[in-house]
C-alpha cells in the first residue's frame, strides 16, 4: 500500500500495479480497493499500463473529513484527492470511473484535472421519464441517516431510491454476508449523491455541462443494463464535446474486467 496527502491534509491509500502509461482507476458508491471491481481491471489492464487504484475518501484505509473542519462534505475534497494521485501518477495520466466514480472523474476534469483521455461506464444519471427520478430531498435524508446512525437503513434506501432496484432484492441482500461491508462505508453515501444526484431528477443535462471535459473521452455502457441508465449514457456522450459512445454486449452496471479491459486499453493506448 502506498499513501499521497490531499490538499486538506487527508491522507489517501492507494496500490499500483503494472508497467506503462499510467492509469488511474475510479470507485463508484460503497467500493473501494478491497471490494469492489477495479482490482480485477487493474490486473487486467497491467499487462500494458501503471495501474492505480484507491480508497476513495472515507474508505478502506484512506481518511476522511478532517477533525477540526465542520463535518460537512464538499465535492472538491474529493477532486482534491483525485488530483493528489493523478500529479503522483505522472505528466501523462488516462483516467476512468464507473458509476458515481464516472461522475468524479467527469467532475474532476471538468475542473481543470491534467489527464490525457478519459473514460467514464454507467455514470448513474436519470435524464428522463424511464424510471422514477431520485427525490429532491434524497442528499438531506440521507445525510439525517447517515449521522443518526442507521447506517443499515441508509443502504437500503440507497439502494431503492438512487439504484432503483426491486425492494425484495433489497430484503435479499440484507441477508447477506455482504451487507456488512456495504454498512461499513455507508457514511460516504452523500458523498457520491453531492457528485451525482444533481443528473438524477429526470431531467435533459443542461446545456455546456462538463464544457471543460475536452480530452478524447469514452462513454460506455452495458447492453443488458437498463433503460434508463443506458438514456443517462447517451446524454453524456452527447453532452461531452469529444466524446464517443460504446455499448458493451452482454454487459450490466456490474460489468466484467475481461470485457471491459480490452476496450480501455485500445482507447488508452
Amino acid at each position: 500500500m502506498n499513501n499521497v496527502v490531499s490538499s486538506d491534509g487527508t491522507v489517501i491509500a492507494y496500490d499500483r500495479v503494472g508497467q506503462g502509461p499510467a492509469v488511474v482507476l475510479v470507485d463508484g458508491a460503497m467500493c473501494h480497493r478491497a471490494a469492489g471491481p477495479n482490482p480485477a481491471l487493474a490486473q487486467a489492464l497491467a499487462a500494458r499500463f501503471t495501474v492505480y487504484t484507491y480508497d476513495r475518501r472515507g474508505r478502506g484505509e484512506s481518511g476522511d473529513i478532517p477533525s477540526g473542519r465542520e463535518a460537512r462534505f464538499d465535492p472538491r475534497d474529493e477532486i482534491d484527492d483525485l488530483a493528489a494521485l493523478v500529479k503522483e501518477a505522472g505528466d501523462d495520466v488516462r483516467l476512468y470511473g464507473i458509476s458515481s466514480g464516472a461522475a468524479l472523474a467527469l467532475a474532476a476534469v471538468d475542473a481543470g484535472l491534467p489527464v490525457s483521455r478519459l473514460a467514464v461506464y454507467e455514470p448513474p444519471f436519470v435524464v428522463d421519464g424511464s424510471r422514477p427520478p431520485v427525490p429532491a430531498d434524497f442528499e438531506e435524508r440521507m445525510r439525517e441517516l447517515v449521522a443518526t446512525g442507521r447506517r443499515s437503513d441508509a443502504v437500503r434506501s440507497f439502494m431503492r431510491a438512487g439504484v432503483g432496484l426491486p425492494a425484495v432484492m433489497v430484503a435479499m441482500m440484507r441477508l447477506m454476508p455482504a451487507w456488512s461491508g456495504l454498512k461499513a462505508v455507508a457514511h460516504t453515501l452523500p458523498y457520491d449523491l453531492a457528485l451525482a444526484a444533481r443528473y438524477q431528477r429526470g431531467e435533459p443535462i443542461p446545456a455546456g455541462t462538463w464544457a471543460g471535459v475536452t480530452v478524447p473521452t469514452l462513454v460506455i455502457d452495458g447492453g443488458k443494463s437498463p433503460a434508463w441508465m443506458r438514456d443517462g449514457v447517451r446524454a453524456v456522450a452527447g453532452a461531452l464535446p469529444a466524446a464517443r459512445h460504446r455499448t458493451l454486449e452482454g454487459q450490466t452496471h456490474l460489468v466484467k474486467a475481461d470485457a471491459l479491459a480490452p476496450v480501455l486499453a485500445e482507447f488508452f493506448a
